[in-house]
């Protein structure tokens, strides 16, 4: 018990910069007052006191603003910033170092019993006011942006934005990089990664596309020259002029890191 107690004082030294002793930590973070009271809920539910559990966790919602279910499993060093707001479902599964920020809805897409909340892998960041919503998956070392709202399963070390959620970035080798930045006392707050370029998400994808475009291009462009070269004599006309278009890169109004 006591060595969860110093798990989660730890992560919140880690991930908030604003935490200055361990007695103002236990004594004004809501956080984690609903992260301990819900560990005793959550036995008391698995005994099957389920009425006092939900009593237990409505008064915990009342004092802190964070309302868990008690059915919900959540692993170690959970940390929630700020935290009114928070809605985690009863079927909810959250993994080990996780951060949710004030106004985070892990919630259910249908009245049916069973399985229907968001799963969390480890290492999992989901921004202010975001929603996950459905028995989906969010894979291990996902960033989910600020007010987002996912409703589709997202793969391992992906960044997902917008209404609703895209991923706009997927970092195959995520655990050295998160590793990196908690040794440079980097953290990606509200879910954003801070190295992503400071342009709207669908700019973002749409220069992406025009990348592939112009890559397709250039192939094209190749095929063209090599069909020539060999006297291809069933050549298309509008392929006899082929030309590759400008990158967009060039035009004065991409916005796209180079």
């Amino acid at each position: 018990m006591f060595e969860r107690l110093k798990e989660d004082i730890a992560c919140v030294f880690e991930r908030d910069p604003a935490a200055r002793t361990t007695f103002e930590i236990l004594t004004n973070y809501p956080g984690v007052h609903a992260l301990l009271w819900h560990r005793l809920n959550h036995r008391l539910w698995q005994a099957n006191w389920k009425w006092l559990a939900r009593t237990l966790s409505t008064l915990t919602r009342w004092w802190t603003g964070i309302e868990i279910h008690p059915g919900a499993t959540i692993g170690r060093r959970f940390f929630i910033d700020h935290g009114m707001g928070v809605v985690i479902g009863e079927t909810a599964s959250i993994g080990n170092d996780c951060t949710l920020y004030h106004g985070v809805t892990l919630g259910g897409t249908s009245w049916q019993k069973g399985k229907r909340h968001p799963t969390l892998g480890n290492d999992v960041v989901v921004g202010a006011g975001a929603k996950v919503l459905g028995p989906i998956t969010i894979g291990n070392g996902v960033r989910v942006g600020s007010n987002a709202v996912v409703i589709k399963p997202v793969p391992d070390g992906a960044t997902v934005v917008g209404i609703p959620g895209k991923v706009i970035k997927v970092d195959a080798d995520y655990k050295k990089h998160h590793k990196k930045n908690l040794e440079k006392k980097i953290f990606d707050a509200y879910g954003i990664p801070h190295e992503m370029p400071d342009i709207d998400p669908m700019q973002y994808a749409i220069n992406n596309m025009l990348d592939d475009i112009y890559i397709m291009d250039k192939k094209i462009q190749s095929l063209c020259e090599t069909l020539k070269r060999m006297n291809a004599e069933a050549l298309p006309p509008e392929l006899e002029s082929c030309q590759i278009r400008p990158p967009h890169k060039d035009d004065p109004n991409h916005t796209k890191d180079a």
